[in-house]
């Protein structure tokens, strides 16, 4: 649970990735939220770049991502509005009172716009520049803008346990923001940093759905020639 292939609501999500990639792709995030709240879903496996690029997909997702979210006649894409919508649905994930609200919200875009983009920087050139002249290049032409968000992240969160006075879905998406991170040593730098990660990711819910992720990529692994 809450797995489920009888389930209405359905998460789109690749059949298999490399290794360095397993347990990092985005329907990651869907999967948790779905988890922190007992809702139920089934899954819709891309076996490959074609099904992505198929014209039905397209047509729910224009860039040809996971994941897309499926429920009672609504599709949607982009896993930040996906958490969103699935916030509303619990104050578990997104408090009811408008300020708690509004504040899990701002957390939320601060995940996406204000940490992501540098550490995903950093990821792209880690491994997409792998063994290429420039790598090292790029890696200390970025780490400084991701060390610079991550100490003003620190700063904010100070001694607090979440972001808020509770876990929220902010909570969650800067979780997940946080421990993509290819040098974990930029996050390690904040005692309190460290500390965030480590309680967002010991959470069972978390635990459930990077099981859920990682057992379809075990099911559709190549098999060795």
């Amino acid at each position: 649970m809450p797995v489920d292939p009888n389930a209405s609501n359905e998460v789109s999500a690749y059949q298999w990735v490399p290794p360095s990639a397993a347990g990092f792709v985005k329907d990651m995030r869907v999967r948790w939220a779905l988890e922190e709240i007992g809702l139920p879903y089934r899954e819709r496996l891309f076996g490959g770049a074609g099904g992505q690029k198929s014209a039905d997909h397209l047509a729910e997702q224009p860039f040809g991502q996971v994941p897309v979210y499926r429920e009672a006649g609504l599709s949607l894409f982009e896993s930040g509005a996906i958490l969103l919508h699935i916030g509303e649905k619990d104050e578990r994930l997104l408090p009811r009172d408008e300020a708690g609200r509004a504040r899990a919200i701002s957390w939320m875009f601060a995940a996406l716009n204000s940490v992501e983009p540098f550490l995903h920087m950093l990821f792209m050139v880690r491994f997409v520049a792998d063994g290429t002249d420039w790598q090292k290049t790029g890696m200390d032409s970025i780490r400084p803008f991701a060390r610079m968000r991550l100490g003003q992240l620190a700063n904010a969160l100070g001694e607090r346990e979440w972001l808020e006075d509770r876990f929220t879905i902010g909570d969650l998406l800067m979780v997940d923001v946080l421990r993509a991170v290819p040098e974990m040593e930029l996050v390690e730098e904040h005692a309190n940093l460290a500390a965030y990660l480590d309680r967002g990711t010991a959470r069972p819910a978390f635990q459930a759905a990077m099981a859920a992720q990682l057992k379809a990529f075990e099911r559709h692994a190549p098999i060795a020639a």
